[in-house]
């Protein structure tokens, strides 16, 4: 066994098998730049040398009916996060186009809460419209919808829908008591389902386990949910997670490029708590990890990086900004 004969199978799209992921999770510290160089390789065979750039707004804030350890939004914990109601289309499109100014094609419409209200449902139809008329990808994630709401919002130009797993089946409880994991898995599958680009993923660092991460990844394949997007958990004051440390950035590296072995034709999209784990100086090392997208901007609560730092770090790697 070894990293080399792994790859070979990645690249032809063959699942490691379960001795072989373990290979790959046990390998010492001083063999990661060799782990991290075959990630690379099959990110470049599989998709090519262009990095997606996305952007989000935090369109609706806090309040979330949710219990989610990791996330400042909650309004079952004593974070100091913003709250407001749902933007209106025109501030919703003013952000898009700063976005878009910064090299973002595919932009997020975000939203917290678990279930979408009508009056809701007409502003992310309005907004999804407005997006679209920048000449840009509307994406939006609002929580679980109704197979109607997303073939309404399909008809508006709603391109990709968007919603977290966040972690395994098994460890998911240990995160969240308000609702079923299988209620999550069902919204991702309807999407799916509408014909919509379903981006789906998770945030590490809140305790779980290898195994945790890779039975989220596995999933994922089975689901064949095309974009996975990766964070890393920035503790928030007042969460249940405060008091955790953000992840070394050796072992966040090692997550993307196991995640690139497990699903080698899929975006993988580094996102929240990039800044936090890479700080301003390793974040290109991502890039050569088996990442194939970056979202750029601010998160929903937390600052983001520099935009024109993520391009230089781009041009460095020797990829180019995907043009969708």
């Amino acid at each position: 066994m070894s990293l080399d004969s792994i790859a070979r199978k990645a690249l032809d799209g063959v699942l490691p098998s379960d001795a072989e992921i373990m290979y790959l999770i046990e390998q010492a510290p001083e063999r990661l730049p060799e782990l991290l160089g075959h990630a690379h390789r099959i990110r470049a065979a599989r998709l090519g040398d262009e990095v997606g750039l996305c952007a989000i707004v935090n369109a609706k804030s806090g309040t979330c009916s949710e219990d989610c350890a990791f996330c400042a939004q909650s309004g079952h914990h004593a974070a100091n996060s913003p709250q407001y109601p749902l933007l209106s289309p025109d501030e919703i499109a003013d952000a898009a186009s700063r976005a878009k100014a910064c090299g973002a094609t595919r932009f997020g419409i975000v939203a917290s809460g678990k279930l979408v209200g009508g009056g809701d449902l007409d502003g992310f139809e309005a907004a999804i419209r407005r997006v679209a008329a920048l000449g840009m990808v509307p994406d939006l994630s609002p929580g679980i919808l109704e197979r109607g709401q997303l073939a309404r919002l399909k008809k508006a130009g709603l391109r990709g829908y968007h919603h977290n797993l966040e972690t395994s089946a098994t460890h998911f409880p240990k995160m969240c008591t308000t609702h079923r994991y299988e209620e999550d898995v069902d919204a991702v599958r309807a999407g799916l389902d509408a014909g919509l680009y379903v981006c789906s993923g998770g945030i590490f660092g809140i305790g779980e386990t290898w195994d945790d991460r890779v039975e989220l990844a596995l999933l994922l394949r089975e689901l064949g949910v095309p974009s996975v997007p990766m964070n890393f958990l920035t503790p928030i004051p007042g969460t249940p997670l405060e008091g955790r440390a953000p992840l070394p950035p050796e072992e966040a590296l090692a997550i993307v490029a196991l995640y690139r072995f497990l699903l080698p034709d899929r975006q993988l999209r580094i996102c929240g708590g990039r800044p936090t784990v890479f700080g301003p100086d390793r974040q290109h090392e991502l890039l050569t990890a088996g990442a194939s997208g970056l979202m750029v901007g601010d998160y929903l609560t937390t600052k983001g990086g520099d935009a024109n730092a993520d391009l230089d770090d781009i041009r460095r790697a020797g990829l180019v900004p995907a043009k969708e």
